[in-house]
């Protein structure tokens, strides 16, 4: 037993030195606070439901600590992790913000979240399919439209429900004709007015006019 407590002594007390001497360092730190804005994460999203009110991208972390730790957590990039799995039903959801969501580096105290609780509305998620009205210049001086159309005339979009119920058409890009005289094509993109809503697939469509003499 005496063997294994000696052998490499000398390795073993530059060890235990470097140690103490570490820990003086540390001990010796000011503790300082500081507040940091941190991005908020979330995780069990349920597949049929929607948030449909503000999403709070940031909240503001007030934490305590040795000042050399505290200048270590900005890489250690903490976050905000809100738990959405035991949501199943449409309506609105508080959700308290403490130490239970926060990851912190060791030898940091969260002292406090800005602010202290999120509330969430959620909705069942809806489908539906808008017309795209096709937004045109006018036509070269001495022509009219004959025809336009946007190919596929109709897009799928998806969303929280009340959101995509108030979603009637989507609308193309201004497509500049002044300049065609018979027929034209142009690939363009299309807007979604509503802010929470999205395509389910693409948003580009094919414009195809064609114009003539008066």
């Amino acid at each position: 037993m005496l063997g294994i407590l000696t052998h490499n002594i000398g390795w073993k007390l530059l060890s235990l030195a470097a140690a103490v001497l570490i820990w003086i360092f540390v001990a010796s730190e000011p503790e300082l606070a500081t507040l940091q804005s941190v991005p908020v994460e979330y995780k069990g999203v349920p597949d049929d439901l929607e948030i449909s009110s503000e999403v709070h991208e940031n909240v503001t972390l007030e934490t305590r600590g040795p000042s050399g730790r505290l200048r270590d957590m900005a890489g250690a990039r903490p976050a905000v992790v809100l738990d959405f799995s035991l949501v199943h039903e449409p309506g609105e959801r508080t959700f308290d913000l403490d130490e239970r969501n926060v990851n912190l580096p060791r030898g940091i105290q969260l002292v406090r979240v800005i602010p202290a609780q999120l509330r969430y509305t959620f909705e069942r998620r809806a489908v539906r399919e808008v017309p795209v009205e096709v937004r045109l210049s006018p036509p070269h001086p001495g022509y009219v439209i004959v025809r336009d159309e946007a190919i596929p005339p109709k897009l799928t979009v998806l969303g929280p429900a009340s959101a995509v119920g108030r979603t009637t058409s989507v609308t193309t890009d201004p497509v500049d004709i002044s300049d065609v005289i018979s027929n034209a094509q142009y690939q363009v993109n299309t807007y979604l007015p509503e802010q929470r809503v999205r395509f389910q697939t693409h948003s580009h469509v094919t414009v195809r006019v064609v114009v003539k003499k008066k």
